[in-house]
């Protein structure tokens, strides 16, 4: 039975023991802490913790201010407010100058379901890993979390960073042990790849058993760093295996899916399909019947694998490579 944990307590705990071990690290908060968990630092370390209000923009800009001064700042809002309302002050006053700013993005992908398209953080990715200077991360579970954290604190220059608001299956132990910008393969195989990131890796391991039960041997790369992208273990996976899936909860117009494309166009151009939400707005309503609706499944992945197999085989069969994006 899977275990379920949610995310956004995960992440205020981790908070927490980050300020016990850093005492330069600062939160900041618009006015979200309730919602995404923060509230936790700011009970613990009240004289580090600022709330600057309903006001993204001026949230970056103090944070921008703040890490020049020399200290680590974590500004948090909701997901979709860095890559629209504050985006300006993202690209000009952190990646420009390239501030030491943790972006903290909140009830990412379609987590925020009730709320609807307004608040959904389905481009986050697309828009903020366009920006120079800018690194994204994207954890898979509660434990990923705790084990990225530190490493955010001390990674180089602004980062941003997708944080779910439900619960979701715990995937790892403590023996986890990630490092940003090396995806990690956490299972081999020789006939098609999976790549998940976010939520969507437990249901690409999961997309693996289902695959193996027909016979095909997928293997499961975990992208937790889109950017940098480590294109040196997707380049393998995909000359190895000669098929790629991608898995994401955002869009498949310049996430996951566009980063992976990019990285294998002129190194090792395999037949790709990319599971994630449609070139269109997200519709509200309760989470998993979100992601249900919005094709964001274990079956769909099935169903993806089976399809860039298929172009495999034509592909070695001398037919044409070309495939076309998974958007169900």
């Amino acid at each position: 039975m899977t275990t379920l944990s949610p995310m956004r307590q995960a992440y205020g705990s981790a908070l927490v023991e980050l300020g016990a071990a850093r005492p330069d690290v600062v939160v900041l908060s618009a006015d979200v802490s309730n919602s995404d968990f923060s509230w936790m630092f700011a009970d613990a370390y009240p004289d580090r913790f600022i709330n600057v209000g309903i006001a993204e923009q001026s949230l970056v800009d103090v944070a921008a201010g703040i890490a020049y001064a020399g200290l680590v700042p974590f500004a948090n809002t909701f997901a979709f407010l860095f890559a629209t309302r504050a985006v300006e002050a993202v690209r000009t006053h952190c990646c420009y100058g390239g501030a030491n700013v943790k972006l903290m993005g909140a009830y990412a992908g379609v987590s925020d379901s009730f709320d609807g398209p307004t608040h959904h953080a389905i481009t986050d990715i697309a828009i903020l890993r366009a920006l120079p200077n800018m690194t994204v991360v994207s954890p898979a579970d509660p434990i990923s979390i705790a084990k990225l954290l530190p490493q955010i604190a001390s990674w180089p220059g602004p980062v941003y960073v997708r944080l779910n608001r439900n619960e979701v299956p715990i995937l790892f132990d403590e023996r986890y042990a990630p490092e940003i910008g090396h995806a990690i393969v956490h299972r081999q195989g020789a006939d098609v790849t999976l790549i998940g990131t976010g939520i969507m890796l437990s249901r690409s391991l999961d997309a693996a058993d289902v695959l193996a039960g027909r016979g095909i041997d997928a293997r499961v790369v975990e992208v937790h760093t889109i950017k940098p992208l480590d294109a040196a273990t997707i380049v393998t996976a995909a000359s190895e295996t000669g098929a790629i899936v991608t898995a994401e909860e955002h869009s498949i117009v310049g996430g996951l899916g566009g980063a992976v494309v990019e990285a294998l166009a002129d190194a090792c151009p395999v037949p790709v399909e990319r599971v994630g939400i449609a070139d269109a707005f997200a519709t509200s309503g309760p989470y998993a019947d979100l992601l249900e609706h919005l094709g964001l499944t274990t079956g769909a992945i099935v169903d993806a694998a089976v399809r860039a197999l298929a172009l495999k085989s034509r592909q070695s069969a001398g037919g044409s490579p070309t495939a076309t994006p998974s958007v169900r």
